[in-house]
Protein backbone atom coordinates (compact mmCIF):
# COMPACT_ATOMS: atom_id res chain seq x y z
CA UNK A 1 0.00 0.00 0.00
CA UNK A 2 1.37 3.51 -1.12
CA UNK A 3 -0.12 6.46 1.10
CA UNK A 4 0.10 9.73 0.30
CA UNK A 5 -0.84 12.90 2.24
CA UNK A 6 -3.43 16.29 0.68
CA UNK A 7 -1.65 18.99 2.75
CA UNK A 8 -4.43 21.03 3.46
CA UNK A 9 -3.35 21.75 7.52
CA UNK A 10 -6.16 20.97 10.04
CA UNK A 11 -8.29 19.01 7.48
CA UNK A 12 -5.75 17.28 5.92
CA UNK A 13 -6.27 13.78 4.62
CA UNK A 14 -4.66 10.68 3.55
CA UNK A 15 -5.02 8.76 -0.24
CA UNK A 16 -4.12 5.10 0.09
CA UNK A 17 -3.52 3.00 -2.93
CA UNK A 18 -3.10 -1.18 -2.98
CA UNK A 19 -5.20 -4.01 -3.26
CA UNK A 20 -7.45 -5.47 -0.77
CA UNK A 21 -7.56 -1.63 0.54
CA UNK A 22 -12.22 -1.75 0.75
CA UNK A 23 -12.40 -5.16 3.07
CA UNK A 24 -10.07 -3.82 5.43
CA UNK A 25 -12.19 -2.68 8.79
CA UNK A 26 -8.29 -1.09 9.73
CA UNK A 27 -8.89 1.46 6.79
CA UNK A 28 -11.51 2.96 8.20
CA UNK A 29 -11.76 2.79 11.76
CA UNK A 30 -9.58 6.27 12.10
CA UNK A 31 -11.93 8.32 9.86
CA UNK A 32 -14.99 7.13 11.23
CA UNK A 33 -16.55 10.07 13.08
CA UNK A 34 -19.24 8.30 15.13
CA UNK A 35 -21.18 4.72 14.90
CA UNK A 36 -23.87 5.53 12.47
CA UNK A 37 -22.12 4.83 8.76
CA UNK A 38 -24.55 5.45 5.15
CA UNK A 39 -22.87 3.59 2.40
CA UNK A 40 -24.14 5.65 -1.00
CA UNK A 41 -23.39 3.25 -4.17
CA UNK A 42 -25.08 2.55 -7.03
CA UNK A 43 -27.18 -0.02 -8.68
CA UNK A 44 -23.80 -1.25 -10.79
CA UNK A 45 -21.43 -1.11 -7.82
CA UNK A 46 -23.96 -2.44 -4.79
CA UNK A 47 -23.90 -6.38 -6.08
CA UNK A 48 -19.98 -6.62 -6.82
CA UNK A 49 -18.46 -4.24 -3.45
CA UNK A 50 -21.53 -3.37 -1.15
CA UNK A 51 -21.10 -6.52 0.69
CA UNK A 52 -17.47 -6.66 1.04
CA UNK A 53 -17.84 -2.96 2.42
CA UNK A 54 -20.85 -3.37 5.07
CA UNK A 55 -18.23 -6.92 6.36
CA UNK A 56 -15.68 -4.30 7.19
CA UNK A 57 -17.78 -2.11 8.99
CA UNK A 58 -19.50 -4.96 11.46
CA UNK A 59 -19.13 -2.38 14.27
CA UNK A 60 -21.02 0.08 13.06
CA UNK A 61 -24.87 0.83 12.77
CA UNK A 62 -24.43 1.05 8.61
CA UNK A 63 -27.21 1.55 6.27
CA UNK A 64 -26.97 2.22 2.30
CA UNK A 65 -28.65 4.91 -0.22
CA UNK A 66 -28.15 2.76 -3.42
CA UNK A 67 -29.22 5.40 -6.79
CA UNK A 68 -29.40 4.89 -10.33
CA UNK A 69 -26.15 4.77 -12.50
CA UNK A 70 -25.39 7.29 -14.57
CA UNK A 71 -24.31 10.82 -14.80
CA UNK A 72 -27.74 11.23 -15.90
CA UNK A 73 -29.09 10.46 -12.30
CA UNK A 74 -26.79 13.46 -11.00
CA UNK A 75 -29.80 15.33 -10.56
CA UNK A 76 -31.35 17.41 -7.29
CA UNK A 77 -34.03 14.91 -7.39
CA UNK A 78 -32.05 11.57 -6.99
CA UNK A 79 -29.36 13.73 -5.09
CA UNK A 80 -32.31 14.14 -2.57
CA UNK A 81 -32.54 10.41 -1.89
CA UNK A 82 -29.64 10.37 -0.08
CA UNK A 83 -31.05 12.55 2.58
CA UNK A 84 -34.49 10.43 2.58
CA UNK A 85 -32.01 7.76 3.51
CA UNK A 86 -30.18 9.45 6.05
CA UNK A 87 -33.15 10.78 7.93
CA UNK A 88 -35.07 8.13 7.66
CA UNK A 89 -32.77 5.95 9.62
CA UNK A 90 -32.34 8.85 12.12
CA UNK A 91 -28.83 9.50 11.41
CA UNK A 92 -27.11 12.47 13.63
CA UNK A 93 -24.58 15.00 13.12
CA UNK A 94 -21.96 12.32 14.25
CA UNK A 95 -22.70 9.93 11.39
CA UNK A 96 -20.19 9.51 8.02
CA UNK A 97 -20.85 9.40 4.73
CA UNK A 98 -18.86 6.50 2.50
CA UNK A 99 -18.67 6.98 -1.17
CA UNK A 100 -18.73 3.46 -2.51
CA UNK A 101 -18.09 3.70 -6.77
CA UNK A 102 -17.30 6.45 -9.68
CA UNK A 103 -17.38 9.90 -9.97
CA UNK A 104 -21.10 10.21 -9.79
CA UNK A 105 -21.55 8.50 -6.77
CA UNK A 106 -18.20 10.29 -4.96
CA UNK A 107 -19.97 13.64 -6.15
CA UNK A 108 -22.96 13.25 -4.69
CA UNK A 109 -22.45 11.59 -1.30
CA UNK A 110 -19.74 14.30 -1.24
CA UNK A 111 -22.30 17.44 -1.58
CA UNK A 112 -24.90 15.27 0.60
CA UNK A 113 -22.00 15.25 3.30
CA UNK A 114 -21.59 19.32 3.19
CA UNK A 115 -24.96 19.62 3.44
CA UNK A 116 -26.55 17.17 5.82
CA UNK A 117 -26.78 18.94 8.82
CA UNK A 118 -24.69 21.69 7.64
CA UNK A 119 -21.77 19.18 7.10
CA UNK A 120 -20.90 15.31 8.35
CA UNK A 121 -17.54 13.28 7.84
CA UNK A 122 -17.00 11.41 4.52
CA UNK A 123 -15.25 8.70 3.10
CA UNK A 124 -14.50 8.01 -0.52
CA UNK A 125 -14.19 4.54 -1.30
CA UNK A 126 -13.56 5.34 -5.39
CA UNK A 127 -13.65 1.53 -7.69
CA UNK A 128 -13.30 3.38 -10.71
CA UNK A 129 -10.13 4.86 -12.72
CA UNK A 130 -11.68 8.18 -13.22
CA UNK A 131 -12.63 8.27 -9.43
CA UNK A 132 -9.29 7.08 -8.27
CA UNK A 133 -6.99 9.49 -9.74
CA UNK A 134 -9.26 12.67 -10.15
CA UNK A 135 -12.82 13.11 -8.78
CA UNK A 136 -12.50 11.43 -5.57
CA UNK A 137 -9.47 13.70 -4.84
CA UNK A 138 -9.46 17.96 -3.53
CA UNK A 139 -12.98 17.68 -2.47
CA UNK A 140 -15.04 18.78 -5.41
CA UNK A 141 -18.53 17.76 -5.15
CA UNK A 142 -22.03 18.54 -6.78
CA UNK A 143 -24.68 18.04 -8.78
CA UNK A 144 -25.32 19.13 -12.78
CA UNK A 145 -28.36 21.33 -14.12
CA UNK A 146 -29.38 20.96 -17.30
CA UNK A 147 -28.08 23.95 -18.74
CA UNK A 148 -24.61 23.16 -17.22
CA UNK A 149 -22.49 20.33 -15.53
CA UNK A 150 -21.34 20.89 -11.97
CA UNK A 151 -22.92 23.92 -11.81
CA UNK A 152 -24.57 23.45 -7.88
CA UNK A 153 -22.04 21.77 -5.45
CA UNK A 154 -19.35 22.97 -2.44
CA UNK A 155 -15.82 22.40 -2.12
CA UNK A 156 -15.68 19.62 0.86
CA UNK A 157 -12.85 17.47 1.57
CA UNK A 158 -13.05 13.81 2.28
CA UNK A 159 -11.42 12.45 5.43
CA UNK A 160 -9.89 9.68 3.63
CA UNK A 161 -9.45 8.07 -0.07
CA UNK A 162 -9.12 4.42 -0.04
CA UNK A 163 -8.62 3.91 -3.43
CA UNK A 164 -8.73 -0.29 -3.83
CA UNK A 165 -7.25 -1.23 -7.27
CA UNK A 166 -8.61 -4.63 -7.48
CA UNK A 167 -11.83 -3.06 -8.30
CA UNK A 168 -10.85 -2.29 -11.66
CA UNK A 169 -10.62 -5.57 -12.25
CA UNK A 170 -14.65 -5.14 -12.54
CA UNK A 171 -14.53 -2.15 -15.16
CA UNK A 172 -15.53 -2.18 -18.44
CA UNK A 173 -12.78 -1.53 -20.81
CA UNK A 174 -14.93 1.49 -22.11
CA UNK A 175 -14.74 3.15 -18.45
CA UNK A 176 -11.16 2.37 -17.96
CA UNK A 177 -10.16 4.35 -21.80
CA UNK A 178 -12.31 7.50 -19.99
CA UNK A 179 -10.36 7.15 -16.70
CA UNK A 180 -7.74 7.67 -18.90
CA UNK A 181 -8.35 10.94 -20.15
CA UNK A 182 -7.97 12.30 -16.57
CA UNK A 183 -4.32 10.40 -16.21
CA UNK A 184 -3.34 12.00 -19.72
CA UNK A 185 -4.40 15.20 -18.45
CA UNK A 186 -1.70 15.39 -15.87
CA UNK A 187 0.91 14.69 -18.49
CA UNK A 188 0.14 17.44 -20.55
CA UNK A 189 -0.45 20.00 -17.73
CA UNK A 190 2.00 19.16 -15.48
CA UNK A 191 4.93 16.76 -16.30
CA UNK A 192 5.90 15.89 -19.73
CA UNK A 193 8.19 13.15 -18.01
CA UNK A 194 5.07 11.29 -17.07
CA UNK A 195 3.45 11.89 -20.71
CA UNK A 196 6.69 10.00 -21.88
CA UNK A 197 5.90 7.25 -19.83
CA UNK A 198 2.65 7.10 -20.91
CA UNK A 199 3.47 7.17 -24.35
CA UNK A 200 5.75 4.02 -23.79
CA UNK A 201 3.62 2.40 -21.44
CA UNK A 202 0.13 2.37 -22.47
CA UNK A 203 -0.56 -1.39 -23.53
CA UNK A 204 0.54 -2.06 -20.33
CA UNK A 205 -1.96 -0.07 -18.13
CA UNK A 206 -4.48 -1.02 -20.95
CA UNK A 207 -3.68 -4.66 -20.15
CA UNK A 208 -4.75 -3.67 -16.14
CA UNK A 209 -0.78 -4.38 -15.17
CA UNK A 210 -0.81 -3.97 -11.66
CA UNK A 211 2.59 -1.87 -11.92
CA UNK A 212 1.34 0.21 -14.82
CA UNK A 213 -2.11 1.02 -13.13
CA UNK A 214 -0.60 1.48 -9.28
CA UNK A 215 2.29 4.20 -10.90
CA UNK A 216 -0.98 5.75 -12.78
CA UNK A 217 -2.86 6.15 -10.10
CA UNK A 218 -0.23 7.52 -7.54
CA UNK A 219 1.83 10.25 -9.66
CA UNK A 220 -1.72 11.26 -11.00
CA UNK A 221 -2.97 11.68 -7.43
CA UNK A 222 0.68 13.40 -6.60
CA UNK A 223 0.10 15.68 -8.78
CA UNK A 224 -3.54 16.35 -8.01
CA UNK A 225 -2.83 16.56 -4.73
CA UNK A 226 0.06 19.25 -4.62
CA UNK A 227 -2.03 21.31 -6.87
CA UNK A 228 -5.42 21.37 -4.45
CA UNK A 229 -2.95 21.91 -1.22
CA UNK A 230 -1.80 25.07 -3.28
CA UNK A 231 -5.11 26.16 -4.30
CA UNK A 232 -7.78 24.28 -2.33
CA UNK A 233 -10.69 26.64 -3.97
CA UNK A 234 -9.87 27.45 -7.30
CA UNK A 235 -8.25 30.39 -6.98
CA UNK A 236 -5.56 30.02 -9.52
CA UNK A 237 -3.69 26.97 -10.43
CA UNK A 238 -6.16 24.73 -9.38
CA UNK A 239 -7.83 25.68 -12.53
CA UNK A 240 -5.36 24.11 -14.54
CA UNK A 241 -6.83 20.32 -13.83
CA UNK A 242 -10.06 21.72 -15.99
CA UNK A 243 -7.81 21.35 -19.25
CA UNK A 244 -10.05 19.84 -22.20
CA UNK A 245 -13.10 19.96 -19.67
CA UNK A 246 -14.65 23.25 -20.61
CA UNK A 247 -14.85 21.94 -24.15
CA UNK A 248 -15.72 18.42 -22.66
CA UNK A 249 -18.91 19.58 -20.34
CA UNK A 250 -20.33 21.53 -23.38
CA UNK A 251 -20.02 17.88 -25.54
CA UNK A 252 -21.96 16.00 -22.01
CA UNK A 253 -24.18 18.54 -21.79
CA UNK A 254 -25.12 19.29 -25.39
CA UNK A 255 -25.61 15.52 -25.84
CA UNK A 256 -27.42 14.78 -22.67
CA UNK A 257 -25.98 13.67 -19.91
CA UNK A 258 -24.96 10.00 -19.70
CA UNK A 259 -24.75 9.89 -23.74
CA UNK A 260 -20.76 10.87 -23.57
CA UNK A 261 -18.87 9.14 -20.47
CA UNK A 262 -17.15 12.20 -18.90
CA UNK A 263 -13.72 11.03 -19.96
CA UNK A 264 -14.67 10.83 -23.30
CA UNK A 265 -15.57 14.12 -23.62
CA UNK A 266 -12.93 15.54 -21.87
CA UNK A 267 -10.51 13.63 -24.18
CA UNK A 268 -12.06 15.29 -26.97
CA UNK A 269 -12.04 18.64 -25.11
CA UNK A 270 -8.42 18.03 -24.76
CA UNK A 271 -7.72 17.68 -28.29
CA UNK A 272 -9.13 21.13 -28.83
CA UNK A 273 -7.42 22.94 -26.73
CA UNK A 274 -4.97 21.58 -28.25
CA UNK A 275 -5.70 22.64 -31.35
CA UNK A 276 -6.57 26.56 -30.03
CA UNK A 277 -3.05 26.24 -28.58
CA UNK A 278 -1.87 25.45 -31.93
CA UNK A 279 -2.96 28.24 -33.53
CA UNK A 280 -1.96 30.59 -30.98
CA UNK A 281 1.34 29.48 -32.08
CA UNK A 282 2.09 27.84 -28.43
CA UNK A 283 1.99 23.95 -29.87
CA UNK A 284 3.75 23.10 -33.12
CA UNK A 285 2.14 20.52 -35.54
CA UNK A 286 4.08 17.84 -34.16
CA UNK A 287 3.08 18.56 -30.47
CA UNK A 288 -0.81 18.64 -32.12
CA UNK A 289 -0.14 15.31 -33.47
CA UNK A 290 1.85 13.45 -30.18
CA UNK A 291 -1.58 14.65 -28.20
CA UNK A 292 -4.55 13.31 -30.70
CA UNK A 293 -2.02 10.25 -30.34
CA UNK A 294 -1.92 9.66 -27.27
CA UNK A 295 -5.28 9.96 -26.59
CA UNK A 296 -6.24 7.74 -29.97
CA UNK A 297 -4.01 5.00 -27.98
CA UNK A 298 -5.74 5.46 -24.96
CA UNK A 299 -9.09 4.14 -26.95
CA UNK A 300 -10.21 7.78 -26.90
CA UNK A 301 -12.25 9.60 -29.44
CA UNK A 302 -10.45 12.77 -30.63
CA UNK A 303 -13.08 14.66 -32.60
CA UNK A 304 -16.32 16.52 -31.67
CA UNK A 305 -19.82 15.28 -32.20
CA UNK A 306 -21.19 16.46 -35.22
CA UNK A 307 -24.48 17.01 -33.39
CA UNK A 308 -23.08 20.10 -31.44
CA UNK A 309 -22.51 23.07 -33.66
CA UNK A 310 -20.25 25.74 -33.06
CA UNK A 311 -23.06 28.10 -32.08
CA UNK A 312 -24.25 25.85 -29.67
CA UNK A 313 -20.23 24.91 -28.41
CA UNK A 314 -20.11 28.40 -27.31
CA UNK A 315 -23.56 28.52 -25.88
CA UNK A 316 -22.50 26.14 -23.83
CA UNK A 317 -18.69 27.27 -22.90
CA UNK A 318 -20.80 30.39 -21.74
CA UNK A 319 -22.15 28.82 -18.85
CA UNK A 320 -18.63 27.39 -17.12
CA UNK A 321 -17.15 27.99 -13.83
CA UNK A 322 -14.27 29.61 -14.95
CA UNK A 323 -15.91 32.70 -16.89
CA UNK A 324 -15.86 35.75 -14.76
CA UNK A 325 -16.81 39.07 -15.16
CA UNK A 326 -18.55 37.58 -18.45
CA UNK A 327 -15.16 36.44 -20.17
CA UNK A 328 -14.42 33.06 -21.13
CA UNK A 329 -11.30 31.58 -19.59
CA UNK A 330 -9.80 28.40 -21.08
CA UNK A 331 -7.25 25.71 -20.00
CA UNK A 332 -4.40 25.72 -22.97
CA UNK A 333 -1.28 24.53 -23.62
CA UNK A 334 2.14 26.71 -23.63
CA UNK A 335 3.71 23.84 -23.97
CA UNK A 336 3.41 19.76 -23.53
CA UNK A 337 3.75 19.81 -19.80
CA UNK A 338 2.97 23.35 -19.27
CA UNK A 339 -1.33 24.04 -18.74
CA UNK A 340 -2.26 27.71 -18.92
CA UNK A 341 -4.97 29.41 -18.07
CA UNK A 342 -6.20 32.37 -20.35
CA UNK A 343 -9.12 34.39 -21.23
CA UNK A 344 -6.34 36.26 -23.74
CA UNK A 345 -7.27 34.72 -26.50
CA UNK A 346 -8.52 35.96 -30.22
CA UNK A 347 -12.31 34.81 -30.28
CA UNK A 348 -11.92 34.16 -33.75
CA UNK A 349 -9.13 31.88 -33.16
CA UNK A 350 -11.67 30.14 -30.71
CA UNK A 351 -14.29 30.28 -33.60
CA UNK A 352 -11.89 28.55 -35.89
CA UNK A 353 -11.43 25.74 -33.34
CA UNK A 354 -15.07 24.87 -33.17
CA UNK A 355 -15.98 25.25 -37.04
CA UNK A 356 -12.44 23.24 -37.86
CA UNK A 357 -14.85 19.60 -37.48
CA UNK A 358 -17.03 21.26 -40.17
CA UNK A 359 -19.60 22.17 -37.64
Amino acid sequence: MKTLTVALGARAYPIQIGTGLLSDPERYRPYLQGAQVMIVTNETVAPLYLERLRQALTEYQVREAILPDGEQYKTLDVWNRIFDALLDARFGRDCTLIALGGGVVGDMAGFAAACYQRGVAFIQVPTTLLAQVDSSVGGKTGINHPAGKNMIGAFYQPRAVIADTATLETLPQRELSAGLAEVIKYGFIRDAAFLDWLEAHLSEVLAREPDALSHVIQRSCEIKAEIVAADELEAGQRALLNFGHTFGHAIETGMGYGQWLHGEAVAVGMCMAADLSARLGWLSDTDLERVRRLVASAGLPVDPPPEVSAERFLELMAVDKKVLNGQLRLVLLRQLGEGAVTGDFDPDVLSATLHAWGH
